[in-house]
C-alpha cells in the first residue's frame, strides 16, 4: 500500500525494541518505502533522538499516549516520512504498577498533517508474548488507517 502511494513510513519504538521494524524489513522491497527506525528505551533516548519534552514525560510517565503522540511528531519531524507508528509499554516481568501494571501499552499511528490515532491495551502473558502482540496491533493499526485514508 505505501509503495502504491509512493509513501514512506517511520517507527519509534520503546517496549517492542526493534521488533517492530524488523517485522516491517522482513518483507521483500521494503526499502521503497521504510524510511527510518528508532529505539528509544530510555527517557533519554526519547528526550535526546526525539525530542519528548522531558516535563511530559514527567507528567503523565513513558507508557502514556501523550508521550506517544510525541514520540510519533518528532519521528515524522526528523525523518520526512508521511507514516510513523510508535510504541511505549511495560512488557515485565517488573516495571508495573497499579495504574500501569505489567502488559500495559501505548500505542499510535501519525500521519503527516493529520491527527494521531493512538490506542491504550493491555496485552496478558509474558514479555515475549506481550512484544509480540504490541508489534501485531501496531501493524494492524497501519493497515487499517492506509485502508481507510484517502
Amino acid at each position: 500500500m505505501l509503495r502504491a502511494r509512493q509513501q514512506w513510513i517511520c517507527v519509534a519504538e520503546s517496549c517492542s525494541g526493534g521488533l517492530l521494524a524488523a517485522a516491517l524489513t522482513d518483507l521483500p522491497g521494503s526499502s521503497a518505502w521504510f524510511a527510518y527506525g528508532w529505539v528509544v528505551y530510555g527517557n533519554e533516548a526519547k528526550e535526546g533522538c526525539l525530542g519528548v519534552d522531558a516535563a511530559l514525560i514527567a507528567e503523565h510517565g513513558a507508557v502514556s499516549l501523550e508521550v506517544v503522540q510525541a514520540m510519533l511528531h518528532g519521528a515524522l519531524q526528523r525523518s520526512g516520512a508521511d507514516w510513523a507508528i510508535a510504541t511505549s509499554g511495560i512488557a515485565g516481568p517488573q516495571g508495573g504498577t497499579a495504574d500501569k501494571p505489567v502488559g500495559t501499552v501505548c500505542l499510535g499511528l501519525g500521519r503527516r498533517g493529520q491527527p494521531a490515532r493512538l490506542e491504550r491495551h493491555h496485552f496478558d502473558g509474558d514479555r515475549q508474548e506481550v512484544r509480540r502482540r504490541t508489534v501485531e496491533r501496531a501493524l494492524a493499526l497501519a493497515v487499517e488507517c492506509l485502508n481507510n485514508c484517502t
